[in-house]
């Protein structure tokens, strides 16, 4: 029978923790018993060797099924062992890299891995465009101010006919080391040479263009397509269009937000759109053929008598383009009936009797002096 420990007693958590559960458990682990932080100490030792043990493990799920059904018998005689001593950080690098970030504010050891071309930064840019730009797709030209690489250094930041000269502070390496006492003992550091940057070199004749930055600002015309049925918050990448990154790296990349114009009479509802029509009371009650304008001009449509106020009457695919095909949405037309605010005599007296002949009574209000004077110069 095993006498090893229980993996998730190691580690200190519930057999239902979940993976990052298990890196924060194996990082605060590590942190304790790291070979490193206790020189000398055997029993530290044991421990992170046991801790790094229940790591691998528990972190692969194929692993973790076995432990979980069969112990530590599922790994005992077949190979997979965890026998021999310390030997650093092995498969877990990236985790004690963190590890010694949170302690020294810097990687442990004495290697430093050299970061490649740094790729350029991204642009974004708002954009305005009408309703009907939106719904129909259209070609914009923008204006933007990017950083490119400097044509008369070529991006190397050094007056041509000169060169950048090894950097005297870290030789070369673009990394310098220091040693740091703690309550653990003398570490040894390694940082980000402050006289180069990390690049092992340094420049003594500035191109006079860029001033030895191997870049300089310019302003571009763009052509962007705008597809049909984009709304606000659209975003559209433009790849390579952003500022320009060292050289042998990638240029980032341009991110256009849109921003569309409220219409005068349309209202839009995804890919549909919402129009509310005013329609006299004549119509409303004896029907007629009317004219509606949509987003591709006049239609007409028979209002069958006696619409109520407020009734939506739909006309298919007149609404906005579907983004990615497949139709377009529809048009709503919602009907309001326009009450006359002015009416003749000859008007009034028709109404009353139409009223009557419906069988209500109406008593019209009458008009002040202030009203009749008003109407009379109107």
């Amino acid at each position: 029978m095993s006498t090893k420990r229980d993996y998730y007693e190691i580690l200190g958590i519930g057999k239902d923790a979940d993976a990052d559960e298990i890196k924060r458990a194996f990082r605060k682990q590590a942190k304790n018993y790291h070979p490193d932080l206790n020189p000398g100490d055997h029993e530290a030792e044991v421990k992170f060797k046991e801790v790094n043990e229940a790591y691998e493990v528990l972190s692969d799920k194929e692993k973790r099924d076995k432990y979980d059904r069969f112990g530590h018998a599922a790994f005992e005689n077949n190979g997979a062992g965890f026998g021999g001593g310390y030997s650093g950080t092995g498969g877990f690098e990236d985790i004690f890299g963190d590890i010694f970030s949170d302690f020294f504010g810097g990687s442990g050891g004495s290697r430093q891995r050299r970061a490649g071309p740094k790729k350029g930064s991204d642009l974004k840019i708002r954009l305005n465009i009408t309703f009907e730009e939106a719904a129909f797709g259209t070609k914009k030209e923008l204006k933007i101010s990017r950083m490119e690489t400097c044509s008369h250094c070529h991006g190397e930041g050094a007056e041509p006919g000169t060169s950048k000269e090894t950097c005297p502070t870290c030789h070369g390496t673009g990394s310098v080391r220091s040693v740091q006492s703690t309550p653990f003992g003398q570490f040894s550091n390694v940082r980000t040479c402050p006289t180069c940057g990390g690049t092992g070199s340094v420049i003594k004749t500035p191109c006079k263009v860029c001033n030895g930055v191997g870049q300089v600002k310019k302003s571009r015309n763009i052509s962007i397509n705008i597809p049909a049925g984009v709304d606000s918050d659209s975003i559209i990448p433009l790849r390579g269009e952003g500022n320009h990154g060292e050289i042998g790296a990638a240029p980032g990349d341009l991110y256009v937000y849109l921003n569309v114009k409220p219409h005068k009479i349309f209202q839009r509802d995804g890919y549909d759109i919402w129009y509310d029509m005013p329609i006299s009371f004549a119509t409303a009650t004896l029907g007629n053929t009317v004219e509606v304008p949509t987003l591709e001009g006049k239609v007409k449509y028979d209002i069958p008598e006696g619409t109520q106020t407020g009734t939506v009457f739909r006309l298919k695919n007149r609404g906005i383009q579907h983004l990615r095909g497949g139709g377009k949405g529809d048009q709503y037309v919602r009907v309001n009936i326009d009450t006359p605010k002015k009416m003749t005599e000859k008007q009034r007296k028709m109404l009353l009797e139409l009223a009557k002949e419906l069988g209500e009574h109406i008593e019209p209000q009458k008009k002040g002096l202030f009203n009749k004077v008003k109407d009379a110069f109107s």
